[in-house]
């Protein structure tokens, strides 16, 4: 079987610094950060009160009034990029053969915020007055399932759950559903918002930095959680490249390996992280020496920072400490299920651009963090190819390369 080669013709993304993939990459240029006071719920008694919490979710006006009246804040966000990831593609979804469109998102808490709302409700105001629409979007795969109704794509379709990785894994699928002909065009990412239980739980395991997360910092103290969405168009490259199409960048490989180490706690050892990244790389078919910038992970946490700077080490050897290596988390959250699609779109326009996004609130490095972070300021230097990593609870790992496509 020949394996087609995929293109990536579109991307959009809301998140904490914008609300479209434009706005959101002004804002990482610019290495502002979107972290600020929730005001979705009430954090009193909790250890932090700060997330990547975005202002406006955009009312998805092209949904019809069904789908519309159902949509979670999760669901309108996907949307909303989905939209515009299909205009930055040129591609109208009524004009594609139905069975030839994919659909495959990564997921998390996707709806409970409003499922969390009609169960306050119902104790408020009696089962009778609760809006049952509000519980709709409980399951993880509702928005999944939402674009599909809204694009009318038949075709492969899927959700992906593995906490953090989901994204990732998600549009490695998708490249997957592309090379194999399954689809010649697939709208990939996610979609998760913030949510008062996964918020309480987070602080309850003590992972949630007071203020504001900094990655691979001496001084960091955890996380920041987020919410966002990232989309991005895959196609069969020749069909892209028949209907004049412009290609952002292509999806040159994936790659996903297990920790089998521990529920939470990344294995310190970084074998599960070095193996995924060396999947990726093989699937690729680029060497290490091929990689001119990484997406890291950085979660700010102590475990995981260090984790992962081992097995950076361990697949790129003395090389390692060349090449760039940021993370987006300090200025966006952790996005959880929508973390490896918008860090995806982060990517997308570092290859295309030549931009290499900052690590904020970086100002004492982890003696134990011993590689470039780009810290404080972005970097304009060439990118031929990009690595991002997802490294999950459970030792879920997932890592996409992505390449420059020259004219």
């Amino acid at each position: 079987m020949i394996r087609r080669r995929v293109a990536i013709t579109g991307i959009g993304a809301v998140s904490a610094l914008g609300g479209t993939a434009s706005l959101t990459w002004e804002g990482l240029v610019a290495g502002r950060c979107g972290i600020r006071p929730v005001t979705l719920f009430d954090t009193e008694g909790l250890v932090a009160h700060n997330a990547a919490e975005i202002g406006t979710v955009p009312p998805a006006w092209t949904l019809d009034g069904a789908l519309r009246k159902r949509a979670s804040r999760a669901d309108r966000m996907a949307v909303s990029a989905c939209d515009e990831a299909l205009a930055d593609a040129g591609i109208d979804p009524r004009a594609i053969d139905p069975e030839i469109g994919g659909i495959v998102l990564g997921a998390g808490a996707g709806g409970l915020f409003e499922t969390e709302g009609y169960y306050l409700d119902r104790i408020a105001r009696g089962v009778a007055r609760a809006r049952v629409t509000r519980a709709w979007g409980f399951s993880p795969s509702t928005t999944t399932d939402l674009l599909g109704a809204h694009l009318g794509f038949e075709g492969f379709t899927t959700t992906v759950m593995t906490a953090c990785s989901s994204s990732t894994i998600a549009i490695g699928l998708a490249a997957d559903a592309i090379r194999t002909g399954a689809c010649d065009v697939v709208v990939t990412g996610g979609a998760d918002a913030l949510s008062r239980l996964t918020f309480t739980g987070f602080c309850s395991l003590r992972a949630v930095d007071p203020d504001r997360c900094r990655p691979f910092d001496r001084n960091r103290r955890g996380m920041t959680l987020g919410e966002s969405a990232g989309i991005l168009v895959l196609e069969d490259m020749a069909r892209a490249r028949g209907r004049g199409a412009r290609i952002r960048a292509e999806l040159l490989g994936y790659g996903a390996a297990c920790d089998a180490h521990h529920v939470t706690a990344p294995d310190p050892s970084g074998d599960g992280a070095s193996r995924t990244m060396r999947a990726a790389l093989e699937d690729a078919k680029i060497s290490a020496d091929g990689i001119d910038y990484i997406s890291a992970h950085g979660t700010a946490t102590q475990f995981n920072d260090e984790a992962e700077t081992r097995a950076i080490h361990q697949v790129f050897g003395a090389r390692a400490r060349e090449i760039p290596v940021s993370s987006i988390k300090s200025m966006v959250g952790h996005c959880l299920g929508a973390a490896g699609a918008i860090e995806a779109v982060a990517m997308v326009l570092t290859v295309e651009k030549g931009i290499v996004p900052p690590t904020v609130g970086l100002r004492d490095p982890d003696p134990e963090c011993d590689l470039d972070y780009v810290p404080g300021k972005a970097r304009v230097r060439p990118v031929r190819a990009a690595l991002s990593n997802s490294f999950a609870f459970g030792g879920n790992n997932g890592a996409i390369v992505v390449g420059r496509v020259d004219a």
